[in-house]
């Protein structure tokens, strides 16, 4: 067992637990259903096309492999118990660094309702709780939707990586929004359902 995984977070409605074998009909309705508007944002490989897609068995046998070495935490989202999403916190490095990235998509039904900052909020809350300092999200800057994810929980934009990831066929511009565990004392979870209840 590693550090911080597995783990299971939840704020109201909103759960995120460990990707699982069990998971594959659900996960494959979602994803198919919602092939064409995640198409854009999917990452994709710079090898030659002829290489097939990992099946999700071995994908979640690497990304299991990843958790117990402690360089992944992969998340599936849940609303109101159905999967309707993932998270994944990569890039997990401790030493003087202590940094994660996370990398996240939502089923278009349920976008807009507030799941998916809470489901970073949780993960984020949960990366620093375990001892990292740092945690970036890296976003296409034609994703609107993803932008206004990290707008509404406060992260701060650090600037643009060209040609950064290589996403939807070709290697993609990307812009960086990152926060410290100093810049949310009392968790990011707290100040995001705050900001929420001032809306009301």
């Amino acid at each position: 067992m590693t550090e911080g995984w597995p783990a299971t977070l939840t704020e109201g409605a909103v759960t995120l637990r460990p990707l699982r074998q069990r998971d594959s009909r659900e996960w494959r309705a979602v994803r198919t259903r919602n092939a064409a508007w995640l198409r854009p944002w999917e990452a994709t490989s710079p090898e030659p096309a002829s290489d097939a897609p990992p099946t999700y068995a071995a994908m979640v046998r690497r990304l299991r492999t990843e958790g117990r070495e402690g360089r992944t935490m992969p998340f599936v989202i849940t609303f109101g118990g159905d999967l309707v999403g993932q998270l994944t916190v990569g890039g997990i490095a401790w030493g003087s660094l202590r940094s994660a990235h996370i990398g996240y998509w939502i089923d278009q039904r349920v976008a807009g309702r507030g799941i998916m900052p809470t489901a970073v909020a949780l993960a984020t809350d949960h990366c620093f709780t375990i001892g990292l300092h740092r945690v970036e999200i890296n976003i296409r800057p034609e994703n609107v939707a993803s932008r206004r994810v990290v707008e509404k929980l406060g992260f701060r934009p650090e600037g643009l990586r060209l040609r950064y990831l290589h996403i939807d066929g070709d290697w993609r511009d990307h812009l960086t929004f990152a926060l410290t565990v100093d810049e949310v004392p009392g968790g990011l979870v707290r100040r995001w359902v705050a900001a929420q209840e001032q809306r009301r």
